[in-house]
C-alpha cells in the first residue's frame, strides 16, 4: 500500500511563508497527478492546487491563486505558501493519483498522507 508522507507544516504568523513537502514510502513522486487539499476544523476537505507528471498543468484553487506555488521533482512535491493568512490555518493533506481529469475531486484520488498541520497567528 502506497503511504504518502508530508512534512514542512508548522506555527507561522499572518503574512509569512511555509513549504510543505510530499514523498512516498520509497522517497519518490512518480505520479501522474498530485494535489493538496486541506481541512480545517468543523470543514469538508477542500481542494487547494494540483500539477501534472511533468508540471506543464497547474490547478489553484481561487484562494491558493497568486499566493500559493506548487512543483515537482522525482522525488517530492511541494506547496510554497506565501503571504499566510489566518484562515489558512488548516491540516495540509497530499495526494496522488495517475490521470488528470476531475482534479479537484478528493474521491478521485487513490492515494493520500496522513496530513501536517499549518496554524498562521495573527
Amino acid at each position: 500500500q502506497v503511504q504518502l508522507i508530508e512534512s514542512g507544516g508548522g506555527l507561522v504568523q499572518a503574512g509569512g511563508s511555509l513549504t510543505l513537502s510530499c514523498t512516498d514510502s520509497a522517497r519518490a513522486f512518480n505520479y501522474g497527478v498530485g494535489a493538496w487539499f486541506r481541512q480545517a476544523p468543523g470543514t469538508k476537505r477542500e481542494f487547494v492546487s494540483a500539477i501534472d507528471w511533468n508540471g506543464s498543468r497547474k490547478y489553484f484553487t481561487d484562494f491558493a491563486e497568486g499566493r500559493f506555488t506548487i512543483s515537482r521533482d522525482g522525488a517530492n512535491m511541494y506547496l510554497q505558501m506565501n503571504n499566510l493568512k489566518p484562515e489558512d490555518t488548516a491540516v495540509y493533506y497530499c495526494a496522488a493519483k495517475e490521470n488528470w481529469a476531475v482534479v479537484k475531486e478528493s474521491s478521485t484520488y487513490d492515494f493520500w498522507g496522513q496530513g501536517t498541520q499549518v496554524t498562521v497567528s495573527s
